[in-house]
């Protein structure tokens, strides 16, 4: 793999297609976290409710995850991803003409909330299992980098761009995003069809619990997704950026758009050079040693009233965090059959977003008890905890050195 020129990505157009719809639906997407975030925060000023968005946006992974991946499975990835992404063009539209009728509340916040992360739900896994049908497997853990890439670059300039235009008002933010939803759904509509057979399977609850049953087979899988869901949940600190923003790094939206832009530039970096460099061998060892960083940076931030210096340690965040992803990322779609990819996608789904949605319901619910700077010190400490516990749980995990096992089973 590492003697694949990187350039043979940039002359592949299914992937630049491919690589291009992330990037708008990940603006999108992140324009419109920043508005909705800071909407509430002026209508409530409650550090629970923002909290309470994201658990109101991670319940739809719960109550839908089994049925995702079977529908990432059975229908065309590109069609199913396609209409996820029409629907949260009309989210936002939604949004759009609430902000110019100033009726926006707090109730339908919430019930948009929900929606938006039930179209991601199914969305995610589909994508994700697209991926591998669209780059030689040669190419893939370059692939995977770069994909991440597109989500970290679409980071770094959407949420900047999105505080920046609500102080021109909500509606500036809430409008693009509808442009961008429709633009990444024409791409990936333009990607080739699907090569390899269907899933012609009913939905029995058997095949649904499938993408279970296989991560469950497989202990190095199970523990490096495992440990994402309870290190990042701990550590999670995003969902309290407007606090930090507006009560103690005495910002604005400008400042909280660079905040939620600042992982980003670290992952985004991170990214071309592991595109450039993949991660092929001590793989496990890099993967903790990667998560340890990330706690150590959260303990940082937390204790920081410097808004420069939140600035570095979120993009250090960001790098470690990266490494995790593209690691974790890589090693459980080549290990995954191509029938069960949308399956294991979506329970890897669940996973991610307990430690991004749910970990935001955490951050909220524990800066209401105790603070918000104590509650994203204790979350970083319990990052490092957690990093020592998985290594002594899952020791093949810690110990592995390829990304690749080669013994890729069937369930």
């Amino acid at each position: 793999m590492s003697s694949t020129p990187p350039l043979l990505l940039r002359q592949h157009r299914p992937f630049i297609a491919f690589w291009l719809a992330r990037v708008f639906t990940a603006s999108g997407f992140q324009m419109l976290t920043v508005a909705i975030g800071w909407h509430l925060y002026q209508l409530t000023g409650s550090v629970l409710d923002l909290g309470l968005v994201g658990l109101v946006e991670f319940a739809p992974r719960v109550l839908f995850m089994l049925h995702t991946g079977h529908v990432a499975d059975r229908y065309d990835r590109r069609r199913v991803a396609a209409l996820c992404q029409t629907a949260q063009a009309l989210i936002a539209l939604a949004l759009v003409v609430g902000s110019s009728t100033d009726s926006v509340s707090r109730e339908m916040i919430f019930v948009l909330a929900f929606l938006l992360g039930g179209t991601r739900s199914f969305e995610m896994p589909a994508t994700q299992a697209l991926l591998p049908s669209i780059v030689p497997v040669t190419l893939f853990p370059r692939a995977v980098a770069a994909s991440a890439s597109a989500m970290q670059a679409a980071t770094i300039v959407a949420p900047a761009m999105g505080g920046l235009l609500y102080a021109f008002g909500s509606v500036w933010v809430y409008g693009p995003t509808v442009i961008l939803y429709v633009l990444a759904c024409s791409l990936m509509l333009s990607l080739p069809a699907r090569q390899t057979a269907l899933n012609k399977g009913r939905a029995t609850l058997d095949s649904l619990l499938a993408g279970i049953r296989f991560i469950r087979s497989r202990p190095d899988i199970l523990g490096a997704i495992s440990l994402d869901l309870f290190a990042v949940l701990l550590g999670g600190a995003t969902a309290l950026l407007p606090v930090f923003a507006k009560d103690i790094l005495l910002t604005g939206p400008w400042g909280l758009g660079l905040l939620r832009s600042a992982p980003a530039v670290g992952a985004l970096l991170m990214s071309f050079w592991l595109a450039r460099f993949p991660v092929e061998r001590q793989v496990g060892r890099t993967m903790f040693t990667a998560v340890g960083v990330f706690g150590v940076a959260t303990i940082a931030f937390g204790l920081s009233t410097s808004f420069w210096f939140s600035l570095a340690v979120l993009a250090v965040l960001g790098a470690a965090d990266m490494i995790s992803m593209v690691i974790r990322g890589a090693f459980v779609q080549l290990e995954t059959p191509d029938e069960m990819r949308g399956r294991v996608s979506a329970v890897n789904g669940l996973f991610i977003g307990a430690s991004n949605q749910l970990g935001e319901f955490e951050s909220g619910l524990t800066a209401h008890w105790f603070g918000t700077v104590p509650a994203v010190v204790l979350g970083g400490v319990g990052t490092l905890a957690v990093t020592g516990v998985w290594v002594k749980l899952f020791p093949t995990l810690a110990g592995r050195d390829h990304m690749h096992s080669g013994d890729a089973r069937k369930p």
